[in-house]
């Protein structure tokens, strides 16, 4: 056996490695721990979420980063045997201004244009006015997928949701907010998605693909960007409304059910 110039061979006749080589890996082996450490304290630094803040947590997170949608604010496509192929909403003014920064998959944040604390409760007092006006069909509690956050439920789910979606513990789970942020999470018929990710509103949660990753969240699961005026409130509680109606099925405008 030859030796290799960055090996040694000792009296007994094996080949070790070179002190450079050996050098060499406990620097890169130092350099990719640091990496590491880096990556997994910016995940620990958004905050509590639906996967445990935790290495093991942070391992996951990485794995299904591999399975991310390449462009959250790109629509999805209309699958053919959707009914209905429209959604609830018409059209949305445009949102003002460039898009906020978001990192992350769970936790799934809004990292700049942090709206103030008052904006926040405002935003969960439309939410629980909601609630309150329509107690026969709408629910609050705390977020089945979120774990943490106050969370807005239909008490009775579309069977089309549920079936799209392949969720059972959290089918009825309309939307969800984050106080650390401001941002909301919900689920919209594709039609809708686009249009408030085309007028600049939000995007896709970066697992929401469908098939396999349902069981993490929905298909049409996007986010939608923290409110910073008490006009983009208003918008905000519309896209709610529709989210309203196609999770649960009901228009709280009408007060009538599509199904």
């Amino acid at each position: 056996m030859q030796p290799t110039p960055l090996s040694i061979i000792t009296r007994s006749g094996i080949i070790t490695p070179h002190p450079l080589v050996i050098f060499l890996i406990i620097i890169l082996s130092a350099f990719c721990i640091y990496l590491i450490h880096i990556d997994f304290c910016r995940f620990k630094a958004l905050g509590p979420g639906g996967t445990p803040s935790t290495f093991p947590g942070y391992v996951k997170i990485k794995f299904l980063s591999l399975f991310a949608i390449s462009n959250p604010l790109e629509p999805a496509a209309i699958p053919p045997s959707l009914n209905p192929q429209s959604g609830y909403l018409k059209y949305i003014s445009p949102r003002i201004g460039p898009r906020p920064a978001v990192e992350g998959i769970a936790p799934h944040r809004q990292t700049t244009q942090r709206p103030p604390i008052h904006l926040f409760n405002l935003w969960s007092q439309m939410v629980y006015d909601l609630a309150q006006k329509h107690p026969q069909q709408l629910r609050l509690g705390t977020s089945c997928l979120e774990k943490h956050g106050p969370g807005l439920f239909t008490l009775s789910p579309s069977p089309s949701v549920i079936r799209r979606t392949g969720s059972r513990n959290c089918s009825g789970e309309i939307c969800h907010s984050h106080p650390s942020d401001g941002s909301t999470h919900l689920t919209l018929h594709p039609a809708d998605a686009a249009i408030v990710l085309n007028a600049g509103w939000g995007e896709r949660h970066p697992l929401a693909k469908g098939g396999w990753l349902s069981r993490f969240v929905p298909g049409g699961f996007l986010m939608v960007y923290a409110p910073r005026t008490a006009e983009e409130l208003l918008v905000k509680k519309e896209i709610v409304k529709a989210a309203i109606w196609w999770v649960g099925g009901y228009d709280v405008e009408s007060g009538e059910s599509r199904f």
